[in-house]
């Protein structure tokens, strides 16, 4: 009996034990299921996060890409000011040109303001220094900088902002760019060049018009006058003279609407060439046979050759050399005129009128060639006259130009192709 008890004892204790190991196993297996999903949630999270960070890289990568872009397209400086240390940094330079300043690691700021052009030196400085002192949040200047190398200076347009202050407010970081400007800036000089060209040219209309009025006023009232008296002289001598008279005044009003006319032309594009050969010899000798009764100063012909024939345009080439010696005439009292041509080597003639006139100031031996201009309001003309024979001048193919000294007189030529 008490063998049997003993058995069943051992039994229960078996079957108790065989419980407590089956659950012990449950247990581990729960808490290793658990660790793993604790394992997969912790990995998940993290990869999402390293996901979130990669994004993030990518996105300041090609935010980098984009700025770098952006200021290369703009052509753009990028510095950084330290208001402590006084320094300049540049961090990205993609400006113009190849002389480009760029101060050194260890320059001073004053030494970086010394290399503008003086012009520019003090409101630089000024504006630079309100910006550092925290009395504007905004920097904007341009100005010129000096190549030492070549002599030369390039325009700049810098703009600037502060990005970092100290506890009481001052500032320690500023960030700004750069950028040439020089294109704009001939840009502007040459609108300001057409401007005022533009106002002179209406100026000189004004003037011209005025005068036109007088010029064409003084040989219509002669005819006028002169017709006038006709019926009334009895004498044949005194008779001829009024007639001499109406024509020379005839003349000279043909003349002044001749001017108007080929002005009217030039400024309305009509460059219509009617090309013949042209004695030009004959030509010359022709227009001072023309002239020489108008003048007391004797006219001389001067030619390179026996005979020589050009290919042009005889009206215009007629009306630009009348042109000239008209003006010798007008501006030579005593002394002598010249007329002639010389070859060129490169197949060109090379026409001249000389004469010993008052001459012309070399600073107005460019302006002589506009329209309108007058050197002398006293001298009858129109102010057509040179700018009418450079255009023809220059629709011949050829180029116009004058040599003069004042007191000793002057030489207007004119260069033009043989064909």
């Amino acid at each position: 009996m008490a063998n049997m008890t003993v058995m069943t004892s051992l039994l229960l204790y078996a079957h108790t034990e065989s419980m407590w190991m089956i659950v012990l196993q449950w247990g581990i297996g729960l808490l290793l299921l658990i660790f793993l999903l604790v394992l997969i949630f912790v990995q998940r999270r993290t990869g999402n996060r390293l996901k979130d960070e990669l994004d993030e890289l990518d996105k300041i990568r090609k935010g980098n890409v984009e700025y770098d872009f952006i200021l290369k397209a703009m052509k753009i400086a990028v510095w950084r000011f330290d208001a402590e240390t006084k320094k300049f940094f540049f961090e990205k330079d993609y400006r113009d040109g190849h002389n480009n300043y760029v101060p050194a690691a260890d320059e001073s700021i004053h030494d970086t303001l010394a290399t503008l052009v003086s012009a520019d030196v003090d409101h630089v400085t000024r504006a630079f220094n309100d910006i550092c002192e925290g009395k504007t949040d905004l920097y904007h200047q341009e100005y010129q900088v000096l190549d030492k190398l070549s002599g030369t200076s390039y325009w700049e347009e810098s703009y600037a902002t502060i990005v970092e202050r100290d506890a009481d407010g001052k500032p320690t970081k500023i960030v700004g760019t750069s950028q040439r400007i020089d294109e704009r800036k001939e840009l502007m000089a040459s609108l300001v060049a057409a401007r005022n060209k533009a106002e002179e040219s209406d100026r000189l209309k004004t003037a011209f018009l005025a005068n036109m009025g007088h010029e064409i006023r003084t040989p219509l009232n002669a005819i006028v006058g002169f017709a006038d008296l006709l019926p009334v002289v009895q004498g044949e001598e005194e008779r001829n003279q009024l007639i001499a008279e109406i024509q020379s005044n005839n003349q000279k009003l043909l003349h002044i609407i001749d001017g108007l006319v080929s002005m009217s032309k030039i400024e309305a594009g009509a460059k219509s060439l009617l090309m013949a050969r042209v004695d030009l010899n004959k030509l010359l000798q022709q227009m001072i046979d023309t002239y020489q009764p108008t003048t007391n100063v004797p006219m001389t012909l001067h030619c390179g050759m026996d005979q020589l024939l050009i290919e042009s345009d005889r009206d215009k080439l007629v009306e630009l050399i009348d042109n000239l010696i008209q003006n010798a005439v007008k501006f030579t009292t005593v002394g002598s005129i010249g007329v002639g041509y010389d070859l060129k080597e490169n197949n060109h003639v090379h026409i001249w009128v000389t004469d010993t006139g008052k001459g012309i100031a070399a600073t107005d031996q460019q302006r002589i060639f506009e329209r309108f201009v007058k050197l002398d309001e006293y001298i009858p003309g129109t102010g057509l006259g040179l700018s009418v024979a450079k255009s023809h001048a220059q629709s011949l193919g050829g180029k116009m130009g004058v040599e003069s000294e004042v007191g000793k007189g002057s030489t207007f030529w004119v260069d033009l192709p043989l064909a």
